[in-house]
């Protein structure tokens, strides 16, 4: 499926989704991810149980489950956080206190802003 998905209550990825995936951050909303789901694009979701694969960041404001064949090909932001052994995370991992995980389009400009580089010196020659 391509395409941004927006959903309360619970949502089952089996597939390839790519797009990214969100619920309202102050409900109780669970994102499930199978073995064989693949999310191509950030989750922020509250509750977030993942089996397989996510290319993007993750921003689970309550609690994020990584069971052994998890995968995560970018940044997790989290208020707890549960991993099985052999779960992957390519990325870093960014504790949030309840409530305080930033939206997804906050932390793209900030992570846009700060990967600017600053101009370089330029060279003063004498004579």
């Amino acid at each position: 499926m391509s395409g941004d998905i927006f959903f309360s209550g619970g949502c089952h990825v089996n597939g390839v989704v790519k797009g990214c995936v969100s619920a309202e951050p102050d409900s109780e909303s669970t994102l499930t991810i199978s073995d064989e789901g693949i999310v191509e694009g950030g989750v922020t979701v509250p509750y977030v149980v993942l089996n397989g694969i996510v290319r993007g960041d993750v921003f689970a404001n309550q609690r994020i489950e990584l069971g052994p064949t998890a995968r995560v090909v970018g940044n997790v932001y989290y208020n707890l956080i549960e991993m099985a052994i052999g779960a992957e995370i390519n990325g870093k991992l960014v504790h949030q206190p309840e409530g305080k995980v930033p939206l997804l389009e906050q932390t793209q400009t900030l992570e846009q802003t700060q990967s600017i580089e600053p101009p370089r010196p330029k060279a003063i020659t004498g004579t």
